[in-house]
């Protein structure tokens, strides 16, 4: 692990979507983050040590899901699929399907398999899963002020982990999609999928894959927006939090009561045509009953002193499954 000292930076940016805003002063106490999100083979060695079962493992109770096609309700995940013809960048089914029987140890559904992947983030994990893993190692996940000061690595106003310039002098700083998306995937910077999680530089906190490769689950509830700045310099939030879970659910699915949390730091399916969210103040929403062939994590361990304070965040939002 990683030690980032802590300190004051402005969360959240007024550039880009609206769910970044506003940008705001924050505070967070020191802790230590893993270098780099938790990998196949580190995985591999929890599910050994505790016999853990993904929720992608377990077949879907009716009940959670009122209204759903019996036939569906069977242990899955969902896989990018691309299209092989234009698509409504708006419908995000057009790029994603539930395949049975898609999880961790085999990532694109039967016949595949993580073999030579043990260096790749582990995909395929719900909240669940990553909470799991992260109470067995001793640590947890990260709030999402943790996540985005880290990711910031020093450069506390940048654009991207790195500074201003999406490739400097041409060189590509993070696994994501060139070309357009989701028809055209150019592998210019080398991965169609996932990459080796040490494959591009750290930033400057030392810490590798903050941008790109797989999304990482927060342990922050989603809410709409950030709470806006303090109104004084003393009064700046140390260690905040999300909104209350009540305020998380998916407003365009009434009748389905699945909390939200916040995903950070983008996936090697961002695109400049479609999900711009390669950047420390993107976020998005996730379902916690959701697991994807693009999302992972990674743990955090605090001292006693950095324990995060309760937060007042608000809001909802009906994103689909982003990039």
């Amino acid at each position: 692990m990683t030690w980032i000292a802590g300190g004051h930076f402005l969360m959240g940016s007024d550039k880009h979507y609206a769910e970044e805003r506003p940008a705001h002063p924050a505070e967070v106490s020191g802790f230590f983050m893993d270098a780099t999100p938790v990998t196949n083979a580190q995985f591999r060695a929890f599910v050994e040590a505790t016999g853990h079962v993904t929720l992608a493992e377990i077949t879907p109770d009716p009940k959670h899901y009122p209204g759903a096609l019996p036939h569906m309700l069977k242990a899955g995940s969902l896989v990018f699929s691309p299209p092989d013809h234009p698509v409504n960048l708006r419908d995000w089914s057009q790029w994603w399907s539930f395949r049975f029987r898609a999880n961790w140890r085999r990532p694109y559904g039967p016949g595949s398999s993580i073999k030579g992947l043990d260096d790749h983030p582990v995909v395929h994990v719900a909240y669940r899963d990553a909470e799991a893993y992260a109470s067995w190692a001793g640590k947890a996940l990260p709030t999402e002020a943790e996540w985005e000061f880290a990711a910031r690595g020093g450069l506390t106003e940048a654009e991207f982990a790195w500074g201003d310039k999406f490739t400097p002098e041409g060189r590509h700083m993070a696994n994501t999609w060139q070309g357009e998306f989701p028809l055209q995937n150019l592998v210019n910077d080398g991965f169609e999928r996932t990459s080796p999680v040490r494959a591009f530089p750290p930033n400057g906190y030392g810490l590798y894959d903050m941008i790109g490769n797989v999304w990482e689950w927060t342990s922050d509830f989603w809410s709409i927006r950030h709470s806006g700045p303090a109104p004084k310099a003393c009064c700046v939030p140390l260690n905040p939090r999300g909104g209350p879970e009540a305020d998380s659910f998916d407003p365009a699915q009434p009748t389905v009561r699945i909390p939200r949390k916040v995903l950070k730091g983008g996936s090697h399916l961002c695109a400049p045509n479609y999900c711009r969210r390669y950047r420390p103040a993107a976020r998005h929403a996730e379902p916690v009953d959701t697991s994807t062939s693009h999302v992972g994590f990674r743990c955090v361990l605090r001292r006693p002193t950095a324990e995060p304070q309760g937060g007042h965040d608000e809001g909802q939002s009906g994103q689909g499954i982003g990039g």
